[in-house]
Order: structure tokens, then sequence, then C-alpha cells
């Protein structure tokens, strides 16, 4: 607690006031340019800071990309993209110190020769200075649960002659608990039974990473890029059920953990070779994840007991998963007159995942015993090559083209090594066109226009294709390999406002066709007995569609009187539809999207150094659909937190939040049928969840 008091302590101590200037960009043919004076008045420690206040600029979130190839980011630094594959664009921002950024340009992605980049882009511009970093420090305190007190995460950077290097340590524990009431009931209504819940887990996350840069007077540009991580999780519920009269059934004890090592090693070497440039790029990753799962249930009413004639039940799920991906790619890129710009590139990739799974039975009397027709053990190999030209072209002043057009052949093979139904191994191939049409319009100097059309395919989950256990709902899934993975036709039009002293806004709106979708379909099965038995899990549906809008933008409030108040907002709601593969009737995408809004108030207070603010998210999804039920997860009414910062701590900056004002509930609600869904309601099982208020203690500078 001692910590506690120092982290609240600080945050309450007024000292030298920061400045107010009013964010502006300069306006330029090439786009918006900020520089650091224009972030003054939020006193940033990290380029994450600065990026994450630039009107109307929304970071996008990568995507489990398919392989290395076009950009999923859009952020570069010094013009160039992150070469590593697992570090996002906000890992890198946090990395780097305010003061080594020198400007932040917002240009359009088409007028970029980097093939996948279309829409606002940030271009950050760093320079070095000997030796920087930057430190954040977090402690948490929640009910019923241990202070979090190991927060923290470390970034060093250094140069010395040609060479910079950079060096980082996180350490990001987690806490997590809920508790509350569920209920069942028949298929009028009726309550049967209610179980009162209580639900913990733990985690440890642990990261470290190390790059080196090596840029000599020849202009090549050599990257290397290393990484492992160490995350361990564990948690448990503790269930007692009762009748509607409140006497007593059974109790169940649920638990799980994980103990996962991933690693990343990556690298590019760029150079020029003849009328352009050569940039070769390879990546490493390998991940072990070992799962065990833990059932415990015993009848406490004197009376239940289950078909053999025991009271308790006792069952053990272990699994043990290692993935791997390598990837090889090479780009030359060249430049034409009138600057038309040229890439051709080409990537292999080779992917596989093997899957050992084991299952245990037992009860209170007897340890528990491996079943034997429970072994599984199954590999799922992926080769890949992928080849693309890229074009990007000024047609006019104001409109720059970008065209890739480009296909990928891919073989996918599966083998059971050990299972109940004996071995088997399976094997497909395809080609996939792919590619993408780009246009940026500069239709006055405070509108921009973006549009895209582009033929996506999709990242495989490699687990879809091995079978999944849930001990706690009874979900299983069981495997398929016939899975392929899904092409998409999109169109996205972006419309990129910016409204002066009071901001900018975003509006894009976006429609796909999606061919080969991955959603829950049923699978006919042989079970142990050599029986055909129809079963579910992840498999490929005919097409779908989706479409949607997403408005995001950023309202100063400094025209309405309030000085250093700004509003960030976004709102995207989406619709969907696919043909159901149990009902044959139209329904939205499993778990897809359907709506999500964040409102952000946040007042830097003119004249010293404090500010506050409160912020409020939302968001909402499709139902789960299932061959015999439909899952539907909700959260009501709405995640808020509320925070103060002082900007200058003994050159520290110090913040405090206040999370889940609204006391928000997971509600959660699980409707089984007889036989399928297309059978009348067997019960219903509905519950709520509350987590209770979450204090977040800050302190974070650079250096």
């Amino acid at each position: 607690m001692k910590y506690a008091f120092l982290a609240g302590l600080a945050v309450c101590i007024p000292l030298t006031a920061a400045p107010q200037d009013a964010l502006a960009g300069e306006e330029s043919s090439q786009g918006q340019t900020f520089v650091p004076a224009d972030f003054e008045r939020f006193a940033p420690r990290t380029a994450l800071d600065m990026v994450s206040q630039i009107p109307g600029f929304t970071i996008s979130d990568s995507d489990d990309a398919r392989g290395f190839g076009q950009a999923q980011e859009n952020v570069l630094i010094n013009g160039r993209r992150i070469s590593a594959k697992s570090t996002s664009a906000r890992d890198v921002l946090e990395q780097i110190p305010a003061e080594n950024v020198i400007g932040i340009a917002i240009v359009d992605g088409a007028s970029l020769d980097i093939p996948g980049l279309s829409g606002q882009v940030a271009n950050v511009t760093t320079q070095s200075t000997g030796l920087s970093g930057t430190w954040t420090y977090r402690q948490r305190y929640r009910e019923n649960l241990r202070p979090v007190f190991d927060w923290f995460e470390l970034n060093l950077n250094g140069e010395r002659g040609d060479i910079k290097w950079h060096v980082s340590l996180e350490s990001e524990p987690g806490r997590g608990a809920n508790a509350g009431r569920e209920n069942i009931r028949d298929g009028l209504g009726n309550l049967t039974e209610y179980r009162e819940e209580d639900f913990t887990s733990h985690r440890t996350y642990v990261e470290g990473l190390a790059g080196i840069v090596w840029e000599p007077e020849s202009g090549a540009v050599a990257n290397l890029n290393a990484k492992y991580v160490i995350f361990e999780a564990n948690g448990q519920e503790f269930s007692t059920r009762f009748n509607p009269d409140g006497s007593e059934i059974a109790r169940s004890i649920l638990k799980f953990s994980e103990d996962e090592w991933n690693s990343e090693i990556s690298g590019d070497y760029a150079f020029d070779l003849g009328p352009g440039r050569l940039k070769l790029i390879g990546l490493q990753r390998n991940e072990h994840s070992p799962f065990v799962d833990t059932s415990t249930f015993a009848f406490t009413d004197g009376s239940s007991t289950f078909d053999d004639g025991s009271n308790s039940r006792l069952r053990n799920f272990e699994q043990t998963v290692d993935e791997s991906e390598s990837i090889l790619r090479a780009e030359y890129s060249w430049q034409t007159a009138n600057k038309n710009d040229w890439q051709i590139s080409l990537e292999g990739a080779f992917n596989t995942l093997d899957n050992d799974i084991r299952q245990f039975r037992g009860d209170f009397n007897t340890p528990p015993v491996l079943q034997p027709n429970s072994i599984s053990r199954e590999t799922v190999e992926e080769k890949r090559a992928e080849f693309f030209l890229t074009n990007g072209r000024q047609l006019s002043p104001k409109l720059r083209l970008q065209a890739s057009l480009g296909a990928e052949y891919s073989e996918i093979s599966s083998q059971v090594l050990q299972s109940a139904q004996g071995q088997g191994s399976q094997s497909e191939s395809f080609v996939r066109p792919k590619g993408s049409i780009a246009l940026a319009w500069e239709a006055s100097d405070t509108l921009t226009i973006n549009t895209e059309l582009s033929r996506q395919v999709g990242q495989l989950d490699f687990f879809d294709f091995i079978p999944r256990v849930d001990l706690e709902d009874g979900d299983n899934n069981a495997g398929n390999v016939d899975i392929v993975p899904d092409q998409t036709w999109r169109l996205e039009t972006q419309f990129e406002k910016k409204w002066g002293e009071w901001g900018a806004a975003t509006l894009t709106l976006y429609g796909e066709q999606i061919d080969d979708i991955v959603d829950q379909v049923p699978i006919p099965t042989i079970n142990e007995l050599g029986e055909t038995v129809l079963r579910e899990g992840p498999g490929n549906l005919d097409s779908a569609t989706r479409y949607g809008f997403d408005l995001a933008g950023t309202l100063q409030l400094g025209k309405l009187g309030i000085k250093g108040a700004q509003i960030e907002y976004e709102y995207e709601y989406r619709w969907s539809d696919i043909d159901d593969p149990v009902t044959g009737e139209s329904r939205r995408i499993n778990d897809d999207k359907i709506r999500f809004y964040f409102i952000s108030y946040r007042h830097d207070i003119p004249g010293t150094n404090w500010a506050y603010g409160i912020n409020i998210e939302n968001f909402y999804e499709s139902p789960t659909f299932r061959l015999r039920g439909i899952n539907h997860n909700e959260s009501n009414p709405a995640f808020a937190w509320a925070f103060v910062e002082h900007k200058d701590l003994w050159g520290m900056t110090g913040t405090a939040f206040l999370g889940n004002l609204f006391d928000e509930d997971n509600e959660f609600t699980r409707t089984l049928y007889t036989g399928d869904r297309t059978g009348p309601i067997d019960r219903v099982e509905d519950r709520a969840r509350n987590f209770g208020p979450i204090l977040t203690l800050r302190l974070k500078s650079s250096f």
C-alpha cells in the first residue's frame, strides 16, 4: 500500500503550468503535418501520446494478416512499415520518446508506393538523440482480488555510428473476477434451477524485445528484431446449484490453466539495385501452448447420482499445441516519370500446427484415469506462395491511383496421427486471385475522398481444424479438415473532412461479398463405436454479405468557450447476412460486430498542468448459432472510466483512472433446443455477472 499512497499523492501536487496552444497542423499538397509544438498542450511522453491526439485520425488495429504481404496498419516510421509482424503500431509508437519525434505527416495511403495502404496514414519522422527511453509503471486495485504492483514497461533506444538499437521489457499481469446468479428455465419459462457462481482469474504476461537497425552511408537499411513472450493464465469458477425452493442440489469447480511461450525473429535488408530498390524480408515465429481444464462436480442433496451410481465426477482435459510460421519475401520497387511507382513482390510461407489431446475421468473416490479413446493427435500444414504487381500513378494534380494485381497458391494438408477413428490424411491445393484498386481524390482543401475495391483472401485459424472440448457448457467442436480460406470482395469509401479549429472527422462506408466464409456448421462424424453422428464445428458456407459505416472524429471545444477541451468519438454499425445451415433462414454472421461506440471528453485546464476526462464505450455483437443452441453475450449499460492527470510530477506524468463507473454487467443467455434448432426450446440459461469498480494508478515518463 505504500506505493499506492505515493502514486495517489503524486497526482495531487500542482506544478508548472503547461502551454495551451491549439493543435493545428500545417496543410500542404502532401497532406497535413504536425510538429512537436502542436502537442505541447498534452505534454506527451511518447509518440503514441502524440498520434492519439491528431484530430480525426484513428490507429487501425492489425488483423491476423495472411503472411507478411500487404500493409495492414496505417502507421509508418520514417516512411517504412513496421518490420516485425506481431508487434503492433501502438507498441512501436509507445517505445519512441516524444523528444525523438520531428514531425507527423497525415497522408493518403494511395499516394505512397506501399501496397495495401489506403485512407489516412500517419508517417512519423524521428531522430536519435543518443541514449533515450520511456517507462511506465501502473498499479491496479479491484474488489476481492490481490492488487497488481508489477505492471511496468521499460524502453531503451540508442545509437552509435551507423547502428541504432532498441530493447524493451514489459510485464503486464492481469486479474479478473465476476460473480452473479444463473437461472435455468424450461421451454415454458418456468424456473427449474438456479446457480450462484463466482469466477476469478490470474494472468502473467512478460515480453522481452530487442531490435537493431543498420543504416550505412551507402543508403542500405537493415533491421533485425527478436521477441520472446511468456504467458501464464489460470482461473477457477465455483458454482452451487439450487432447486427453485432454495434447497441445494450440487456444487462444482471448473479450473483452467495455460503455460505458453512464443517467440519471433524477423529481419529485412533493403538496398539499391539497378534502377530501383530491393528489399528482402524473413520471419520465423514459434509458439508452445499447453492447456489444462479440470471439472469437478458433486451432488450434495444426498439422493442424486450419475448413471454409474456415483455422486461425484472428475474430468481433466489436456491439450498441447505447437505452432510455427516461416516467411520469406522479396520486394523490388522503382519509379518512372511523372511519379509513376512500381513494385513487384514474391512471398513464400510455411505454417504448421501440431495438436495433442488427452482426457481423464474419475471421481472423488478414484484418481482420474486416461481414457484410451480420448487420445487425439493431429498435424496441419500450409505451404503458400504469393505474387503481386503494384502500380501507383498521378492521374491529375488532385487524383492518384494505386492498382495492385496478384495471385496466391496454397496447399493445405492435415494428418490424423491418432484418434478413436484411426489414422488418415488429406491434402488440397488451390489458386486465389488477389488485388486492389485505390483512388485518392483531394476534392478540396478540407475534403479528401478515398475509394478502394479489393479482392482479399482470409487467414486460416488452424485451431478450426482440430477438435475442442468445453467442460463448462458442453459446447464441443469437432475438427474439420475440409476448411479453406474465405475470399472477399470489399468496396470502401472514406471521406476525410477537416473543420479547422473545430477539429476533423472521417466517415467510412463499406460493403463486402464473402465466399467460402468460415462459420459454425454441422459436421457428420464417426464416433467411438463406428457410427455416423452429427456434430458441429467451424466450416465453410457458400457466401455472406456484410456492409456498414464508421464515423470517427475530434471536436475541439475552444470555439465554444471551453479552452483546452475536446470530444473524441467513434460510432460503427454493421449489417450482415448469411443462410443458416441448420434452419435455412437468413441470419447475421456468427459473433459479428453489430454496433460499437466510443465517446471521450478531455479537458486540459488552461494555465495549469492538470487534465481530467471521462470515456464511455460499448459494443454489441451477434449471437453464436450452434447446432442445438444459440449463445449470446452482452454488456450493459456501458463501460465508463474517468481520469485525473497531472503532467509534471517531478518530470513525470501521473494519472489516476477509476473504471466501471456505470457498474456494467456481463449478461449471457444460452437457449437450447430439443434435437437441433428446428425443434422446440428445451431450456434457457441466463446469467448476469458483475465485476465491480477498478482503480488504476499510472506514472509515465521519458528520458
